[in-house]
């Protein structure tokens, strides 16, 4: 008979899966400062001997560090997905930029059109919430970053782990500022309005669960911030050329 003894699993084991879990589904983040030892093990239901066992496993394979004084805190795992030289080459070619923009734009729509099919009730009450935020947004920086998280929300609502580390290793690189300033597209009031409506759109779409839809409004967006940008550059290029010919009028 193909039956074997069943062995009861340690509870540092059963901590350490749950733990790996969340950080695999993204719920807790790099950076992120666990409860202090005692709240957790009463949160858990476990001593806190069996939660001292299981953080030590986790710190062991890298995914907890602990900070002296200060805690334990879910490790940065993502640090690796890019070298140093290869984000600084993304950041002095623009082919890297309309590559990065052109892959966005079918991992996006992908990820939408998966959300419109998979996410639940709660995955679009979370994308209605940032996207309300969004509305009532009026600074640059601010509607920058709840861009970008309403972006991830919908990798988030996709229900594919792979896709969503890949993802926020590229939205990282987008924080950072590799590729564009953002925050310029939202100093402009056309085109902050024209994002909004994009944005809507995509919510629109995945709320009616129309993933058709949501992909096209995905890539629409993505195709307009593409256009939008190699509009600036060309912009920043007459510029350099209009200051040139007025420095060569002005010192003869």
């Amino acid at each position: 008979m193909p039956f074997r003894p069943v062995n009861p699993e340690k509870l540092s084991r059963a901590v350490v899966r749950q733990v790996e879990e969340l950080i695999l589904r993204g719920i807790l983040q790099p950076g992120r400062r666990l409860p202090p030892e005692r709240e957790l093990a009463e949160r858990l239901g476990v001593s806190r001997p069996s939660l001292r066992d299981a953080i030590a496993q986790l710190q062991e394979v890298g995914l907890l560090t602990s900070k002296p004084g200060a805690g334990v805190y879910v490790a940065d795992v993502l640090g690796s997905a890019f070298s140093p030289a290869l984000i600084a080459l993304f950041a002095r070619h623009e082919e890297a930029t309309m590559d990065y923009l052109s892959f966005r734009r079918d991992m996006e729509g992908l990820a939408a059109e998966r959300a419109a099919r998979l996410a639940s009730d709660t995955d679009l009450a979370v994308i209605t919430a940032v996207f309300t935020k969004m509305e009532a947004a009026h600074k640059p920086d601010e509607e920058a970053a709840l861009d970008a998280q309403f972006h991830m929300s919908i990798i988030e609502a996709s229900h594919n782990v792979v896709m969503l580390h890949m993802m926020r290793s590229m939205y990282d690189l987008l924080r950072g500022g590799v590729f564009y300033n953002r925050q310029i597209m939202f100093r402009q009031q056309t085109k902050r309005a024209d994002l909004l409506n994009q944005h809507r759109a995509i919510h629109d779409a995945l709320i009616a669960r129309d993933a058709a839809g949501a992909r096209a409004a995905v890539e629409v967006h993505l195709s307009y911030v593409e256009r939008a940008l190699l509009d600036q550059q060309r912009a920043e290029r007459h510029e350099d050329v209009a200051r040139q010919r007025l420095d060569q009028e002005t010192s003869t």
